[in-house]
């Protein structure tokens, strides 16, 4: 059992940036890959960014490419999620997820899911 927790959320103008983190508690991140989602009211959670469990390689929705970064920190069981150059577009929650099994981009492919933290980007 893998315990999530989003944190660094909040209010920002569009340009600007936030730092997204991802603590886990219960079991070592380092099992797994780490996956960041996203919700807008009304839409459908859309995949963001993922990275594999050594932190190798990184996967990223078209959208977000060259502004966002994911990273992971496995001695302090944490991953991260970059946000510069934020839209009002990238408003919604932000969710963290374990990767178990499946391709990255898809939700059912992860396990354990955070509760999730707020991002609202004005314009």
């Amino acid at each position: 059992q893998v315990q999530l927790v989003e944190s660094g959320g909040g209010l920002v103008q569009a340009g600007g940036s936030l730092r997204l983190s991802c603590a886990a508690s219960g079991r070592t991140l380092s099992s797994y890959a780490m996956g960041w989602f996203r919700q807008a009211p009304g839409k459908e959670r859309e995949f963001v960014a993922a990275i594999t469990w050594s932190g190798g390689r990184t996967y990223y929705v078209d959208s977000v490419k060259g502004r966002f970064t994911i990273s992971r920190d496995n001695a302090k069981n944490t991953v991260y999620l970059q946000m510069n150059s934020l839209k009002p577009e990238d408003t919604a929650v932000y969710y963290c997820a374990a990767h178990w099994g499946g391709s990255y981009y898809t939700s059912g492919a992860y396990r354990y899911w955070g509760q999730g933290t707020q991002v609202t980007v004005s314009s």
